[in-house]
């Protein structure tokens, strides 16, 4: 970080939330707030960089939160107005307020799970004596608050089912404290409670005695951004003060890591791994069966990713080493040295990606993706398949729920026309029956789901999936929802998506583009689309675009884009590189400012991903396409919805302040641009059913109202 700055700052108007040129016409249009625009320039590896909005940073300042709220009122109220939204909140609470269930996760002799119940809020945590046992309550969300803005994120039960540890989050916020309960009982401890769990879980021992976990301080003297270098393992005991945990590894000091643990099956070995971000990691493990042992390198300093499975007198390594699609070896646990790794299983000549690999009923099981679409396979040890698990279709599975020594597992389907489906399976003989299936008031039929190819700008095949009426004109009058994400590996895998039906049964069309820098071709894919070729994933979402546009599915101003985090970062960009392509933007918790993202919230863990700001090279990359750096006045820009959380501690809403301000400031025409905040909320949202129902009802109200879509039949 630099010693000084070169900044300069005149202060030119008062922050107000008086709408603009609201004599001109009661249109949506009209709307924005005025906002104060400071003169302030550095220059930045010899680049004179403006930043005027920097005093939207920080959120503890009244003017800023008054700002928020005015932004936040004018928005609502522009919304609500709008035709058809009460008609689409109405029917997005039939399609949410609906019975569901998870996979059973069987310990001891209990089984784990969720139900949602079509007439609450949140999913209840539940649990079985044995498969057929009477259905009891672990855990009631619903329970914790008044106002529900107190959340669950995880709950991970012992090995014999006696406990359970569970983290409470304030706002549905990344930061939690975790919890243990008695199982039998139902009683939480006073003494087992532990802050700091940002991004852990508990490791149990197989006694269920203890846990390993992760820890992060919340010391308010250390930056958030540099906590992450803070993380450090640490191990315990039931029934002891937890700022007595014993220091199981120290912390590494270097706030873009990532630190975990695991501990295998036979309680035999404990792996501790560093993730240096999204595209390597660091791989020790420890013998506990010896006293005083120490931690060995397992495998360090490569650029790539390693996952270690110890299974009987095995490592088993599932790797990109060599690899972009992945691969699996094994070597034995006496000679873990490299050369004594034998592949097992190569990776897939078809093109194949092994995206997951389990230990399930003494069998590997894999799910594995081709085209973007799911399949599961079984093999032995020796890397010979067993047999093909069948799907009932094409769409998504995300693995199997199963223990290493139980022949009963359990795994899940879903397409875009096709709500979740459970299936109970044995891995031994692969007789699979229908466990359970989500009941959601929709009639697929009418709807066709449609996977294309595309040419990107440098000629690389993009593949998309579309989704509209099977009777859709193909004249460019339907509007369109472009939807994209392109970043840290994540897949845009083809899963049942309630929200976008009654888009679809109004008229509209929806599609969702597999761009670089997603996994959904392999860590080469991923690659692709980060660092210095981050710009491919905005050229592969231009082209889909235009693809949509060319082949008469939509034209420019009936086509919307969506995205949410790096998704939002994706829509700033296509809406300031080619303000003309599309009709409307709906920007999601997103990232915006790529030349301050490494001071704000997790940004310094995502410098493996975009660069470093710090550095010349990675600076000429980030200001070539940072949205907040490249709106330009006087452009005629789409139609803005700006959607922001009160309380996302993982990607700062200064990005979507400063972003909606800059925006508002420069805009020639006469298109709204609005933000909208969720209170009680962080980077995922709120978790309750009555939040997502509103949420979304504005969204495509404000959709509709934009794109031309008459929801008159709504």
């Amino acid at each position: 970080m630099r010693a000084s700055w070169l900044v300069a700052v005149a202060v030119l108007t008062s922050c107000s939330a008086t709408p603009q040129n609201s004599s001109k016409s009661d249109t949506p249009a009209e709307v924005s707030v005025q906002t104060r625009r400071d003169n302030i320039v550095e220059k930045i590896h010899g680049v004179d960089v403006a930043d005027p909005y920097r005093w939207l940073e920080d959120v503890n300042s009244p003017e800023v939160q008054a700002w928020m709220n005015g932004q936040d009122d004018v928005a609502r109220s522009y919304i609500e107005a709008l035709p058809g939204r009460d008609a689409l909140a109405k029917r997005f609470a039939e399609l949410y307020y609906v019975d569901s269930i998870s996979a059973p996760r069987r310990k001891g002799n209990r089984y784990f799970y969720t139900r949602r119940h079509a007439d609450q809020e949140k999913a209840v945590y539940y649990f079985r004596e044995g498969a057929d046992g009477e259905e009891q309550v672990l855990l009631d969300p619903n329970t914790l608050s008044e106002d529900g803005s107190v959340s669950v994120g995880f709950v991970v039960a012992s090995w014999d089912g006696n406990k359970v540890a569970y983290s409470i989050k304030e706002n549905n916020a990344d930061e939690a404290v975790m919890h243990i309960m008695d199982v039998a009982t139902r009683t939480t401890s006073d003494i087992d409670v532990i802050p700091g769990i940002k991004y852990s879980d508990a490791t149990w021992t197989l006694d269920g005695t203890g846990f390993y976990y992760t820890y992060l301080p919340t010391d308010d003297s250390i930056p958030v951004a540099d906590r992450p270098g803070y993380a450090e393992i640490r191990f315990h005991t039931l029934g002891t003060d937890p700022k007595t945990d014993p220091l199981i590894k120290e912390r590494t000091g270097d706030p873009t890591r990532f630190v975990g643990v695991d501990l295998s099956w036979d309680g035999r070995w404990l792996i501790s791994y560093e993730w240096r971000g999204w595209n390597a990691s660091d791989v020790w493990v420890k013998d506990l069966s010896k006293p005083d042992s120490e931690f060995v390198p397992f495998v360090t300093g490569q650029p790539n990713l390693y996952s270690v499975i110890p299974w009987k007198d095995d490592f088993l390594i599932f790797t990109n080493d060599g690899a972009s699609r992945w691969r699996l070896f094994k070597t034995p646990t006496a000679k873990p040295a490299r050369e004594n790794w034998k592949e097992i299983i190569p990776e897939f000549a078809d093109g194949s990606v092994i995206e997951n690999v389990q230990i399930i009923g003494d069998k590997l099981v894999l799910t594995l993706l081709k085209d973007v679409t799911s399949d599961l396979r079984v093999f032995d040890f020796d890397g010979k398949l067993v047999r093909d698990i069948e799907l009932p279709g094409v769409g998504a599975s995300f693995g199997m729920a199963g223990r290493p020594d139980d022949d009963e597992a359990y795994f899940s389907f879903q397409s875009f026309t096709i709500p979740m489906r459970i299936y109970k399976t044995s891995i031994k003989s692969g007789t699979t029956e229908l466990w359970n299936e989500v009941k959601v008031p929709i009639d697929p039929s009418p709807y066709v789901v449609e996977q294309v190819f595309y040419p990107s700008k440098d000629g690389t095949k993009i593949p998309m999936f579309v989704v509209h009426r099977k009777d859709m004109p193909v004249d460019g009058s339907t509007p369109f929802i472009l939807y994209g994400y392109g970043g840290f590996s994540v897949t845009m895998s083809p899963y049942f998506r309630a929200s976008i039906y009654p888009w679809l049964e109004a008229g509209g069309g929806y599609a969702v583009a597999n761009l670089r820098g997603g996994a959904e071709y392999g860590e080469a894919w991923h690659q692709d689309g980060m660092l210095h070729k981050k710009q491919n994933v905005f050229d592969d979402f231009a082209a889909g675009a235009q693809w949509l546009i060319d082949n008469g599915y939509t034209s420019a101003k009936k086509l919307g884009i969506r995205g949410g985090s790096n998704g939002g970062l994706l829509v700033g960009a296509a809406m300031t590189q080619n303000p003309d392509l599309y009709g409307a933007v709906v920007c999601e918790v997103p990232l915006l400012d790529m030349i301050r993202y490494t001071k704000f919230g997790s940004g310094k863990t995502w410098i493996s991903e975009y660069g470093d700001p710090d550095i010349a090279e990675d600076f000429q990359t980030l200001i070539a396409y940072s949205p907040y750096h490249h709106v330009e006045p006087g452009t005629k820009y789409p139609a803005l919805l700006m959607k922001t959380a009160d309380s996302d501690d993982r990607v700062d809403p200064m990005h979507a302040r400063k972003f909606v301000a800059e925006v508002q400031y420069a805009n020639g025409g006469e298109n709204p641009v609005l933000m909208r905040v969720e209170r009680n909320a962080g980077h995922g949202g709120a978790d309750l059913i009555r939040q997502y129902v509103q949420s979304d009802a504005d969204t495509y109200a404000f959709l509709a109202a934009t794109l031309g879509l008459d929801l008159s039949g709504r």
